[in-house]
């Protein structure tokens, strides 16, 4: 991605080609479009310069199409790592209903509707849900529903269904999850919960409010190196309900 802050690019779609030339590992281009004064790196409109539209990389057997601003791991051998210990963790017999709550392109989600009745995953990002329902179509699952919206307003609306899933699983951006998550949370009453996440700290609160209505850790917090030689550590822990 290059990101422009504005639409025209002296020679863009030859810069662009010369790096595919010299770097034969790109597999495409793409100039992103962002005259924002803000925080926010990408900008809603993009535009391939050269190579293909998409990239393609596998876990666990599942073949994935990924787009520009869709969310993917980029240490993909340890990402196998993370979603087979998650996966296991969830204890799936294929009878349960499991939601995704931050699904992105589908790669959790896709690998657990192997082993699960129905997966039900959300995601705010319209494109990653589009990714997803076409690596679901690529690789022939079809016991997943995909929504495009945020976790806190589709776990609300699930709640509000009276749907009671059998498993939750998040895998939130550092700042963990809402406090309206939470809530619908409580109000789904999972029997499990697989919390992947890359922040320790906001762990570590959305544990201590989960522990004080009704859940508990149910085996020790496992670590995952994701960012060798960095500060950064990827961890999953399952909890599991204590009250009825």
């Amino acid at each position: 991605n290059l990101v422009t802050r504005s639409r025209k690019v002296p020679s863009a779609n030859q810069i662009a080609q010369e790096i595919i030339n010299h770097c034969p590992d790109v597999v495409s281009v793409y100039q992103n479009i962002n005259s924002a004064r803000t925080n926010v790196i990408l900008g809603k409109a993009e535009k391939l310069l050269a190579g293909k539209e998409q990239i393609a990389d596998q876990l666990n057997g599942i073949n994935f199409a990924i787009s520009p601003q869709s969310f993917f791991q980029v240490n993909s051998l340890q990402t196998e790592k993370i979603y087979q210990f998650a996966i296991e963790a969830a204890h799936l017999t294929g009878q349960e209903t499991v939601i995704d709550a931050y699904c992105g392109i589908g790669t959790i989600s896709l690998n657990l509707a192997l082993q699960a009745k129905r997966v039900l995953g959300v995601e705010i990002v319209p494109k990653a849900i589009a990714d997803a329902k076409k690596n679901a179509a690529l690789n022939r699952i079809k016991n997943v529903e995909f929504q495009v919206g945020s976790a806190v307003e589709w776990m609300k609306k699930w709640a509000d269904q009276d749907l009671k899933p059998d498993i939750v699983v998040f895998d939130p951006p550092r700042k963990g999850l809402d406090s309206e998550v939470l809530a619908s949370t409580l109000q789904l009453a999972p029997k499990r919960i697989v919390y992947v996440s890359c922040n320790p700290a906001t762990l570590a609160r959305d544990l201590r409010f989960l522990a004080d209505h009704g859940y508990a850790v149910a085996k020790p917090i496992q670590p995952f190196d994701q960012f060798p030689q960095t500060n950064h550590v990827e961890s999953v822990t399952v909890l599991e309900r204590t009250e009825k």
